[in-house]
């Protein structure tokens, strides 16, 4: 695979918690997450370094993604950059796909202008999970944007919408917003395919199924997310505060990821 990666030797990495990393940490607790894991897919598959940045913000909009994260990025002149954001827009009621469309693709029009390959997003489907399932039409419209917004400039879609194994609650966090360790593998893998790169094989393959939960293990179950995910969130939403208040990017300058030793999933 050397011969498609060896042009992607400079990955800048843009967005909210999904891409800094949250709740897939490396053993000294700080995050890792899937572009982390992608750097180093990446610099495996081409045998050489990889020099990554990284410069998502847990809580961040699309917005504020794109006005904080994008100009630094284009200074570090990458050959590839992964844009991805919009779901902490949508899991807001009045959230205008519209606009946040137009503003997504401004974006990537200025990193192709720069002949940057660019890597984003779709939201994931949330059919099945109580509560969030309601922003389920908001996220479709703004997928089916990403979309054509790639289609019109050549960029590339990890489209995490369509993976099966998402479906499976073994791969998400308990708050049912981030991946778990598992999930961020996966992405990882998607990104690959994304990139036309060959993912490890079953990377979409479902998890077992879970035995099903009486009546009363599953009113327990949403009675605890509520409690311990679900009403903190609306309490920083009723004092406009966000999680990532203060914080700063984890690699804001290029780190070395060279390749390690050889993976039969590589």
């Amino acid at each position: 695979m050397a011969d498609q990666t060896h042009h992607w030797r400079r990955y800048v990495a843009l967005g909210d918690s999904l891409t800094e990393g949250l709740v897939d940490p490396y053993p000294d607790g700080s995050p890792r997450g899937w572009a982390d894991r992608f750097a180093h897919h990446l610099a495996n598959r081409a045998g050489a370094e990889v020099q990554y940045a990284n410069l998502a913000i847990r809580g961040r909009l699309l917005g504020p993604i794109i006005a904080e994260q994008l100009e630094p990025a284009l200074a570090l002149k990458p050959d590839l950059v992964s844009l991805w954001g919009g779901g902490n827009d949508t899991l807001r009621l009045r959230a205008d796909v519209d606009a946040l469309s137009a503003e997504l693709e401004r974006a990537v029009v200025r990193l192709r202008e720069a002949g940057i390959d660019v890597l984003l997003g779709t939201g994931v489907d949330a059919k099945g999970s109580p509560v969030l399932e309601l922003t389920r039409p908001r996220t479709a419209v703004f997928n089916a944007n990403v979309w054509t917004i790639a289609r019109r400039h050549g960029a590339h879609v990890i489209d995490v919408w369509g993976m099966h194994c998402l479906k499976h609650w073994g791969m998400w966090h308990d708050d049912r917003l981030h991946f778990n360790s598992i999930g961020h593998e996966r992405v990882s893998q998607a990104a690959l395919a994304a990139l036309g790169l060959e993912p490890r094989l079953g990377w979409d393959d479902p998890l077992p199924d879970e035995p099903p939960k009486s009546r009363k293990e599953w009113l327990e179950w949403q009675v605890n997310w509520a409690r311990e995910h679900a009403g903190p969130w609306i309490g920083r939403r009723i004092r406009r505060t966000s999680s990532g208040a203060g914080r700063s990017a984890k690699f804001p300058q290029y780190v070395p990821v060279p390749p390690s030793a050889p993976n039969p999933a590589e």
